[in-house]
């Protein structure tokens, strides 16, 4: 497996009620294959035979059915100090994860939940960027203005505004919107370095919807990958539409989990 660089992303994934039911979904919707966690409540998640993603059974009724997003950190205690440092909390203090690596949970100030992983024998993923794998995150929050500061310092990240078509617009602050791209520190910020992204969560959505990380799975036809997502029990949250990048739709699985799907712009007809 290849190194992650420091705060990129490098892992995910989704906590269920029903750890078979969600091979199911996902077996079908992605084709991913299952290998189980050696006895533990958890299955690897590979397409091709490399990994992608894993799938958990809930400890707990009362954790969220969600996907997670970890990011790599090459030392993880000061990360996390960094974290509290400048206004996240710690959910889960970092535990050995068997010989695998460190992880941790953590929360930004908009309350946004995300994992830390220092890698040992794993790395993460092994695919990524191709139909079938992880290819984005992104946070949606409510409080950009303490988060992206938070992001910045605590990563290194380093930010791009981008209008609706996508276009740099650092230079006119009076059309920023409401997207930020993040590149890792040392990379020229913009679209081709950025390895996430920042959304403001509206007026237009309930006030109790909390801030959350949106995962994003690569599909080679983005519409049929939404069909396909309704015929295995999930839902639709928003229709296939197109992006700069390509063309994407939110959807739930079978549990409730919420997820995205994109169809990079190379590979729409």
């Amino acid at each position: 497996m290849a190194a992650f660089a420091h705060s990129a992303p490098c892992w995910a994934d989704v906590q269920l009620s029903d750890l078979e039911a969600g091979k199911r979904f996902y077996g079908g919707l992605f084709g991913w294959t299952f290998r189980a966690g050696d006895g533990m409540p958890f299955a690897d998640a590979l397409s091709g035979g490399r990994l992608v993603a894993a799938l958990a059974a809930k400890k707990d009724g009362r954790m969220p059915t969600a996907w997670g997003v970890y990011f790599a950190t090459d030392d993880i205690r000061a990360t996390v100090a960094a974290i509290r440092e400048h206004g996240g909390r710690i959910i889960t203090d970092p535990v050995r994860a068997g010989r695998a690596g460190i992880v941790a949970q953590a929360a930004d100030p908009g309350g946004a939940v995300f994992g830390l992983w220092q890698p040992e024998e794993r790395e993460g993923f092994e695919k990524q960027n191709e139909p079938g794998s992880f290819c984005w995150t992104e946070v949606h929050t409510r409080r950009p203005q303490e988060v992206d500061p938070f992001y910045e310092k605590v990563f290194g990240f380093r930010g791009t505004d981008l209008d609706e078509a996508g276009n740099d617009v650092s230079g006119d602050a009076e059309a920023l919107v409401d997207f930020r791209m993040w590149s890792p520190e040392g990379a020229e910020p913009g679209p081709d370095s950025a390895v996430g992204g920042r959304s403001v969560i509206t007026d237009a959505f309930p006030a109790e919807m909390p801030s959350y990380f949106l995962t994003y799975f690569a599909v080679a036809d983005c519409d049929a990958a939404a069909e396909l997502a309704v015929q295995l029990g999930g839902r639709v949250s928003a229709p296939p539409f197109d992006i700069p990048y390509g063309r994407m739709a939110v959807l739930h699985d079978d549990q409730g989990a919420l997820f995205a799907v994109l169809q990079p712009s190379e590979l729409l007809p």
